[in-house]
């Protein structure tokens, strides 16, 4: 039996943190060029869907793979 809910797509993005730079500073990076975030190791990400908050993770590590691990799922109705 077929789920109507199959095709259905949903963009999911992972916040790792923030910066502010002018944008002369952005248009002069080149490959290689390290952002400074708002973030450390050890804080959590948000993950978003279809640009809306729906949990908080953990960054996962697996061989040369990056993944996030569900830590808690956030209840906002609006």
């Amino acid at each position: 039996m077929s789920s109507n809910l199959e095709g259905v797509n949903i963009e999911i993005s992972v916040v790792l943190g923030r910066s502010v730079i002018p944008m002369h500073q952005l248009l002069r990076m080149g490959r290689g060029a390290v952002i400074e975030l708002d973030s450390r190791q050890d804080d959590s990400v948000l993950v978003l869907a279809n640009d809306r908050p729906v949990a908080k993770g953990e960054i996962v590590l697996s061989g040369e793979r990056i993944g996030v691990s569900i830590t808690e799922i956030l209840r906002t109705y609006q």
